[in-house]
């Protein structure tokens, strides 16, 4: 303030103002300004009248000399002192008086839970959206591994005589390969890939090189396998040799010598002759669980540390297809990998303005490959499948009513795939694939957003063949594409004639239908067909969707609501998972990726306070003897641990200010609280959001003094917090 009143540049009020905002740690900046706005505006003043030479008091038109300078600001100082201690004697007394009544009571009842919480309350769906399977999840860096795209060189630069082939080939299902020729001139042949955006390669890690190759030369062949970098630059060559006029498998593992996003395969036939090559591909060798064939080690972790219950796979829309032949078939996502035919991607030019032609799914991951994720994961698998519709949105494809058949024996041969014995036809093909104990698959969704008679005529159907056959699997059927309206009016009362056992809800809408719908399941009928939440995101339009902390906050007070509802809402998923940086046609993601790197969204870090916090049983919270569901910006759930006997609180403050908060437990008999933590989600701005270079936001960590019998809160401005006490 000294030098803004001796020199008058406002950059020193500003910041002056922003060191008070800072030391105001019990409101958001805008608030703390607000509330101090009175003795700024006299600060200002003062300042203006010392640097332009004027004093009130009827003082003469003086030059600001040096002396006058040190008079003035012992002048200035004087009236700031006076002013700052009116005000805070002011503010002081003030906030006594309304902290008073501002004091929130909120109670717990501890001896009557409501309901149990399911194990699957919390969980992941995943669809190959955004780059989200190949190029993402799926931890193969070569794209068209196998020539079959529509273009058969897509993702490929070939150069010399190259060729693509189909005769004798060494898979039926994806028949075509490169024949190579190296005619001895000084043009060489061989082919680059250029991978999803380019190959991510990390330096000092290893990545297998696998290949099908032949050659109809009588002498060994040589082939060199180069890593180039982005500079161009084959920093890294490796010879193999091919022999024989039948396909076989080649494998080389090469080490990187550098870390490039965004580097290149390289093959190169060195002899003079021919060599046919298939399925080459480019894994590293530290996926998860090290396995071949495996997916990307940093965003299978990241699924893992969500503590996921159940695990959606493998669509969403990605399951009808933009027609029915290009419909998800699980049955061509199992065997093996380089036998499962190409499918065109359902996202691939769904929206005009983000087309990508070269987007396919190579099945690699498959339905195996999903269950034993969801293994990994300790979550319960739940696979969707296509009804009989494709997408309603963008196709009228149906298949007649009298030709089912074969999709409701899709449904029924899957639940043998997962939980059939070995001697059994489709038990056999996963023993084969190498697990030969069931995968215990309990349930099954038909369709994903389908409405209207349409639908729910040829779900009947499904509903009726796995009632006869399997009558332990739950159904799982839908309310359309959208959380009310006409859709959804129609199809709830359907699916309760029906009698399937969770309906699949869907809502991506604004945060403030997020904040305003806590209470969304307190009224639902308590013995109809459960909920699955099965997609959902908050989309803050005015930021184009950002993953910010506005989102966040709304769908943490949200999910107050799912929680406090565990006896109607039993699964619940956020969606879409996974967006790679450079190739995403939907916004927003939980996790953003690029070929190196992966980062965390606000989002992500409020499903995951929900999935480690659980907990077993819901328990009576309110305040005024209601439950607390946005009342002064406030929301909250209770819950309770069984296996620890831990009580989990988790409160949002939606507000700007700080919100004092008292909460009683009832019910404690003998038991007396000694301790906890909180976990918390913070900050003042909004639009905060992470990014691959730094995650601004992420849970913070404190410990929590409590009462016997209360706990006395200050919850902070702009919150998520999950209290745990013992």
């Amino acid at each position: 303030m000294r030098l803004y009143a001796a020199t008058g540049d406002k950059k020193y009020l500003d910041q002056a103002k922003f060191f008070l905002d800072v030391r105001g740690t019990t409101a958001c900046k805008d608030s703390y300004l607000q509330s101090h706005k009175p003795v700024l505006e006299q600060e200002e003043a003062v300042g203006h009248a010392v640097r332009t030479g004027y004093m009130y008091s009827g003082m003469a038109d003086v030059s600001a000399s040096k002396d006058f300078i040190i008079f003035a600001n012992c002048f200035y100082i004087t009236i700031i002192f006076d002013i700052y201690m009116k005000q805070l004697i002011t503010t002081f007394l003030l906030s006594c008086a309304i902290g008073a009544q501002a004091q929130h009571v909120m109670t717990v009842d501890v001896s009557r839970p409501t309901a149990k919480i399911q194990p699957t309350m919390y969980g992941i769906f995943f669809e190959d959206i955004n780059f989200g399977a190949d190029g993402g999840l799926y931890a193969e860096l070569v794209k068209n591994r196998s020539f079959e795209f529509p273009q058969p060189f897509v993702g490929w630069m070939p150069f010399g005589n190259v060729t693509v082939q189909d005769a004798e080939p060494c898979f039926d299902r994806n028949p075509h390969y490169v024949r190579i020729v190296n005619d001895g001139r000084l043009l060489r042949a061989g082919l680059d890939n250029e991978g999803f955006r380019g190959i991510g390669l990390k330096q000092g890690e290893e990545y297998r090189f696998t290949a099908y190759t032949r050659t109809p030369d009588a002498r060994p062949m040589k082939l060199s396998v180069e890593l180039v970098n982005s500079n161009g630059e084959n920093l890294l060559k490796k010879e193999i040799e091919i022999s024989g006029n039948s396909w076989q498998k080649q494998t080389v593992v090469l080490q990187s010598p550098f870390t490039d996003a965004h580097s290149r395969l390289r093959v190169v036939l060195l002899s003079e002759g021919t060599v046919d090559m298939d399925h080459i591909s480019l894994f590293p060798v530290n996926t998860w669980k090290k396995r071949e064939n495996g997916l990307r080690a940093d965003l299978a972790q990241a699924l893992y540390d969500l503590n996921p219950g159940v695990f959606r796979f493998p669509g969403g829309c990605i399951i009808e297809g933009n027609s029915l032949a290009t419909r998800y078939q699980w049955k061509n996502s199992v065997g093996p990998v380089e036998n499962r035919p190409l499918n065109e991607n359902r996202w691939n030019y769904t929206f005009k303005h983000k087309a990508f032609p070269d987007y396919f799914q190579s099945l690699g991951l498959g339905y195996y490959e999903y269950f034993l994720l969801s293994e990994d994961l300790g979550a319960e698998p739940l696979p969707v499948l296509s009804c009989g519709l494709s997408c309603q949105y963008e196709s009228n494809e149906v298949v007649p009513l009298d030709e089912l058949d074969p999709y409701v024996q899709d449904a029924l041969d899957l639940i043998e795939f997962a939980n059939g014995p070995v001697t059994s036809k489709w038990g056999k093909v996963r023993a084969d694939m190498g697990h030969p104990e069931p995968f215990g698959m309990k349930m099954i969704g038909i369709g994903n957003e389908q409405w209207d008679k349409v639908y729910t005529e040829r779900l009947e159907v499904f509903t009726k063949a796995i009632r006869a056959k399997h009558p332990d699997i739950q159904i799982v059927g839908s309310s359309g594409p959208s959380a009310d309206g006409d859709k959804f009016d129609y199809l709830w009362p359907e699916m309760k004639r029906i009698g399937v056992d969770l309906v699949d809800e869907h809502y991506y809408m604004a945060p403030d239908w997020f904040f305003a719908n806590a209470a969304r399941y307190d009224s639902y009928d308590r013995k109809g067909p459960k909920v699955f939440a099965g997609e959902y995101a908050s989309h803050d339009h005015s930021t184009g969707k950002a993953n910010n902390f506005l989102a966040a906050l709304s769908e943490a007070a949200f999910m107050t609501g799912l929680e406090r509802n565990a006896d109607v809402v039993r699964l619940a998923t956020y969606a879409p998972l996974f967006a790679h940086v450079d190739a995403w046609q939907w916004n927003p993601d939980l996790i953003w990726f690029d070929n190196l790197r992966m980062m965390r969204t606000p989002n992500y870090y409020v499903q995951q306070m929900y999935g480690m916090n659980a907990g077993t049983d819901v328990l009576s919270l309110q305040m005024d003897g209601k439950p607390v569901t946005g009342q002064d910006s406030l929301y909250a759930s209770a819950v309770l641990d069984a296996s620890t006997g831990e009580i989990i609180l988790k409160l949002v403050n939606a507000g700007s200010r700080q919100a004092k908060v008292q909460v009683d437990f009832d019910g404690l008999k003998k038991r007396r609280l000694i301790g906890g933590s909180c976990t918390y989600l913070q900050n003042c701005d909004w639009r905060t959001v992470n990014t691959l270079e730094q995650e601004a936001l992420v849970p913070r960590i404190r410990p929590v003094q409590v009462g016997e019998h209360s706990l006395d809160l200050e919850l902070q401005p702009r919150s998520f917090s999950v209290y745990r006490l013992h």
